[in-house]
């Protein structure tokens, strides 16, 4: 099997630098814009924030542990970035349907409409950062990059980093 050594070795260094660069620089103006979208700064979001509501939202109501899970991150984690969205009202904790004594995260009514806000403002965004793209180009850009972040997903729990699209957690 080869090693990564190996396998860089047959790889444009040059490239590499230059994906590594560009990659570094995605996530420096990320983070700086919270691809906060455009208009009103309330429409930025706190970046697990979006994820939180966006998974929530996707896949309905849940326990701590399976948010946790299905994000890979760590349940201690999930419990202390949903705090906050519950003390404003964006999440809301009910009893379980089936156990009443187990506690579900759920997406409020506010929740949802400030997360459609944001989304909105988030698509607007998108849509004039690739103001010049095709619509080809889009697709193929977004099809990279789900791909670029399964292979991440995959490397960090330890799997293998065929193309992974399918275990990308959010």
């Amino acid at each position: 099997m080869p090693t990564s050594q190996d396998m860089t070795s047959h790889l444009d260094h040059g490239l590499l630098d230059a994906l590594q660069h560009q990659v570094a620089v995605f996530a420096r103006r990320a983070e700086q814009t919270r691809l906060g979208g455009v208009g009103q700064v309330r429409n930025s979001m706190d970046r697990a924030a979006y994820l939180l509501l966006n998974r929530l939202d996707q896949e309905g109501p849940m326990g701590v542990k399976a948010l946790a899970a299905g994000m890979g991150i760590d349940s201690s984690t999930v419990t202390r970035q949903v705090a906050p969205l519950v003390d404003t009202g964006l999440v809301k904790r009910t009893s379980h349907p089936e156990d009443g004594r187990a506690v579900v995260l759920q997406l409020s009514p506010r929740g949802q409409a400030r997360l459609e806000e944001v989304r909105a403002s988030r698509r607007e965004l998108m849509a004039q950062v690739t103001e010049g793209w095709t619509q080809a180009e889009r697709e193929s850009f977004c099809t990279l990059l789900t791909r670029f972040n399964g292979a991440l997903s995959a490397r960090q729990a330890g799997l293998p980093a065929v193309d992974a699209e399918s275990s990308q957690p959010d």
